[in-house]
C-alpha cells in the first residue's frame, strides 16, 4: 500500500465552512500517525462581506505563533488562496493596506493585503473557487491563469485543478510545475465526489506519472476526524501504479525537500 505521512490541505474553523480547531486537527494527525500536517485555511473574498478589512485576516497574519512541533507532528503554516482573474492573480493583490489593525501606519509603508497576509506563511496553495471570471474563457486563457499563478514565489501547490472543469491544456501546466519544483494536488475530497471530478483527477494523476511530475496528496479535511484518511487517494494511485518517489507527501522529509527545492523554507521544521 502506498505510504502517505503528510496531510497538507486541511482547514480549521477559520475557513467558516469547517468545524474543528487547529488543536483538534493536530491531535487527529497525531492519532493517525502522521509526520506532518499543514494548516491551509481559505484566504478568499468568500469569507467576509467586508473582505478588504485586514482585521478579518488576523488569524492568518499571526499563523507564525502556531507551534512547529505539536503532539509529535511537524506543523506547517499556509493558506489556500483564491485565484481571482485570468492573469493568475491571487486574492488581495490589488487591495492596498497602509495601516495595521490599530489604525497606525505600518513602518514599511503601503503593501497589498495579499503581501500582509502571506508574509508569515511557509507556502500557499493557489486554487480556483469562484468561476465567474472564467466565463467565456478558452483553454489557452485558462491554462495561462494557472501558469501565471505558478510563477508567484510563495505558491507551492496548484489546488484541485480537476474540480473546476475548466478547459485546460494540461501538459504545459504540469511541465512548468515540474520546472519550478512545484506540486499538483490530488486530494481525497475530490475523489469522493460523483460525476466527472474523480475521473478528471485520475487523468491528471496518470499524466503526472507519465511526465514525472511530483504531486501532493491530502484530505482537504474540513473536520478533524477526516485528517489522515486517504483511502481513495491510495487506492487510485495504486491502481495506476503511480511512482512513489513522485509523491511529495510520502514522508515529512520528502515534503520539506520539495518545499526547499521550490525556493521556500519552514524555519524550525
Amino acid at each position: 500500500m502506498i505510504e502517505i505521512k503528510c496531510d497538507v490541505p486541511t482547514h480549521t474553523l477559520y475557513s467558516r465552512h469547517a468545524f474543528s480547531t487547529i488543536e483538534e486537527n493536530v491531535r487527529a494527525a497525531s492519532e493517525q500517525g502522521l509526520e506532518l500536517l499543514a494548516t491551509t485555511d481559505h484566504y478568499s473574498p468568500m469569507l467576509y462581506p467586508d473582505y478588504k478589512n485586514l482585521r478579518n485576516y488576523q488569524y492568518l497574519c499571526v499563523s507564525h505563533l502556531i507551534p512547529r512541533e505539536w503532539m509529535g507532528v511537524s506543523v506547517l503554516r499556509g493558506c489556500e488562496a483564491d485565484i481571482v482573474d485570468l492573469d493568475g492573480h491571487l486574492f488581495g493583490y490589488d487591495i492596498p493596506i497602509r495601516n495595521n489593525i490599530d489604525d497606525d501606519p505600518y513602518p514599511d509603508g503601503e503593501k497589498s493585503l495579499l503581501e500582509r497576509v502571506i508574509k508569515p506563511m511557509d507556502y500557499v496553495i493557489a486554487s480556483v473557487h469562484r468561476m465567474s471570471f472564467t466565463k467565456g474563457a478558452g483553454s489557452r486563457q485558462c491554462t495561462e491563469l494557472y501558469l501565471k499563478a505558478l510563477e508567484q514565489p510563495k505558491v507551492l501547490i496548484l489546488g484541485h485543478i480537476g474540480r473546476t472543469g475548466l478547459p485546460l491544456e494540461l501538459d504545459p501546466i504540469l511541465l512548468r510545475a515540474k520546472e519550478l519544483h512545484k506540486l499538483i494536488e490530488i486530494n481525497e475530497h475530490s475523489l469522493c465526489d460523483e460525476g466527472e471530478i474523480p475521473k478528471r483527477c485520475r487523468e491528471i494523476a496518470v499524466r503526472c506519472a507519465e511526465l514525472s511530475v511530483p504531486i501532493s496528496t491530502g484530505t482537504d479535511a474540513h473536520i478533524s476526524f477526516r485528517i489522515g484518511k486517504f483511502d481513495k487517494v491510495r487506492s487510485m494511485l495504486s491502481e495506476i501504479r503511480f511512482p512513489e518517489e513522485l509523491i511529495a507527501t510520502r514522508s515529512r522529509e520528502s515534503f520539506l525537500e520539495n518545499l526547499r527545492a521550490a525556493g521556500l523554507s519552514a524555519k524550525g521544521c
